[in-house]
Protein backbone atom coordinates (compact mmCIF):
# COMPACT_ATOMS: atom_id res chain seq x y z
CA UNK A 1 0.00 0.00 0.00
CA UNK A 2 1.20 3.48 -0.88
CA UNK A 3 0.11 6.64 0.87
CA UNK A 4 0.54 9.97 -0.92
CA UNK A 5 0.45 13.35 0.77
CA UNK A 6 0.48 16.57 -1.24
CA UNK A 7 1.43 20.03 -0.07
CA UNK A 8 2.13 23.46 -1.49
CA UNK A 9 -1.24 24.55 -2.82
CA UNK A 10 -2.74 27.94 -2.12
CA UNK A 11 -3.91 31.24 -3.53
CA UNK A 12 -1.69 33.08 -5.99
CA UNK A 13 -2.12 36.00 -8.34
CA UNK A 14 -2.00 35.52 -12.11
CA UNK A 15 1.59 35.34 -13.27
CA UNK A 16 2.73 33.99 -9.94
CA UNK A 17 4.35 30.70 -9.00
CA UNK A 18 3.68 27.76 -6.73
CA UNK A 19 5.54 24.56 -6.03
CA UNK A 20 3.59 21.42 -5.23
CA UNK A 21 5.17 18.48 -3.47
CA UNK A 22 4.01 14.91 -2.95
CA UNK A 23 5.58 12.39 -0.61
CA UNK A 24 4.92 8.68 -0.97
CA UNK A 25 5.17 6.41 2.05
CA UNK A 26 4.55 2.78 2.82
CA UNK A 27 6.33 -0.48 2.08
CA UNK A 28 7.78 0.84 -1.16
CA UNK A 29 10.63 -0.68 -3.09
CA UNK A 30 10.47 1.42 -6.23
CA UNK A 31 7.72 3.47 -7.81
CA UNK A 32 7.23 3.49 -11.55
CA UNK A 33 5.38 6.50 -12.93
CA UNK A 34 4.46 9.46 -10.80
CA UNK A 35 2.73 12.64 -11.69
CA UNK A 36 -0.03 15.14 -11.29
CA UNK A 37 -3.61 15.45 -12.46
CA UNK A 38 -6.01 18.28 -11.77
CA UNK A 39 -9.74 18.76 -11.61
CA UNK A 40 -11.50 22.07 -11.94
CA UNK A 41 -15.10 22.57 -10.78
CA UNK A 42 -17.52 20.99 -13.21
CA UNK A 43 -14.77 19.44 -15.29
CA UNK A 44 -13.19 16.02 -15.60
CA UNK A 45 -9.87 15.21 -14.04
CA UNK A 46 -7.09 15.89 -16.53
CA UNK A 47 -3.45 15.02 -16.80
CA UNK A 48 -0.99 17.77 -15.98
CA UNK A 49 2.44 16.13 -16.01
CA UNK A 50 4.03 12.73 -15.54
CA UNK A 51 7.52 11.47 -14.92
CA UNK A 52 8.88 7.94 -15.13
CA UNK A 53 11.38 6.33 -12.79
CA UNK A 54 14.03 7.13 -15.42
CA UNK A 55 12.96 10.78 -15.45
CA UNK A 56 11.19 10.86 -18.79
CA UNK A 57 8.59 13.62 -18.58
CA UNK A 58 5.32 14.36 -20.31
CA UNK A 59 3.19 17.50 -20.08
CA UNK A 60 -0.25 18.60 -21.06
CA UNK A 61 -0.08 21.13 -23.88
CA UNK A 62 -1.74 23.73 -21.68
CA UNK A 63 1.16 23.74 -19.20
CA UNK A 64 4.18 23.16 -21.44
CA UNK A 65 6.83 25.79 -20.89
CA UNK A 66 5.27 26.91 -17.61
CA UNK A 67 5.28 23.83 -15.37
CA UNK A 68 8.19 21.55 -14.53
CA UNK A 69 7.87 18.12 -12.93
CA UNK A 70 10.71 16.49 -11.02
CA UNK A 71 11.16 13.57 -8.66
CA UNK A 72 13.52 12.09 -6.14
CA UNK A 73 13.57 8.30 -6.30
CA UNK A 74 15.40 7.96 -2.99
CA UNK A 75 12.95 10.13 -1.07
CA UNK A 76 9.93 8.94 -3.10
CA UNK A 77 8.85 12.48 -3.79
CA UNK A 78 7.52 14.27 -6.84
CA UNK A 79 7.32 18.01 -7.31
CA UNK A 80 5.52 20.32 -9.68
CA UNK A 81 6.96 23.79 -10.17
CA UNK A 82 4.26 25.99 -11.62
CA UNK A 83 5.22 29.36 -13.10
CA UNK A 84 3.27 32.00 -15.00
CA UNK A 85 0.06 30.74 -13.45
CA UNK A 86 -3.23 31.59 -15.09
CA UNK A 87 -6.77 31.67 -13.71
CA UNK A 88 -7.55 28.60 -15.79
CA UNK A 89 -4.97 26.67 -13.77
CA UNK A 90 -7.32 26.88 -10.80
CA UNK A 91 -8.16 23.33 -9.72
CA UNK A 92 -7.57 20.65 -7.16
CA UNK A 93 -4.25 19.03 -7.98
CA UNK A 94 -3.83 15.32 -7.31
CA UNK A 95 -0.60 13.41 -7.06
CA UNK A 96 -0.52 9.83 -8.28
CA UNK A 97 1.90 6.95 -8.18
CA UNK A 98 2.00 3.79 -10.27
CA UNK A 99 3.32 1.05 -8.02
CA UNK A 100 3.26 -2.60 -9.02
CA UNK A 101 0.64 -1.85 -11.68
CA UNK A 102 -1.70 -0.23 -9.19
CA UNK A 103 -2.51 3.48 -9.17
CA UNK A 104 -2.54 5.34 -5.89
CA UNK A 105 -3.86 8.87 -5.38
CA UNK A 106 -3.25 11.63 -2.91
CA UNK A 107 -6.06 13.58 -1.28
CA UNK A 108 -5.52 16.63 -3.47
CA UNK A 109 -4.39 20.18 -2.86
CA UNK A 110 -6.26 23.29 -3.96
CA UNK A 111 -4.59 25.78 -6.28
CA UNK A 112 -6.44 29.03 -6.86
CA UNK A 113 -5.15 31.65 -9.30
CA UNK A 114 -6.98 34.91 -8.83
CA UNK A 115 -6.37 38.60 -8.42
Amino acid sequence: QVQLVESGGGLVQPGGSLRLSCVASGMILSINGMGWYRQAPGKQRELVATITSSFVTNYADSVKGRFTISRDNVKNTVHLQMNSLKPEDTAVYYCYANYRREIFWGQGTQVTVSS
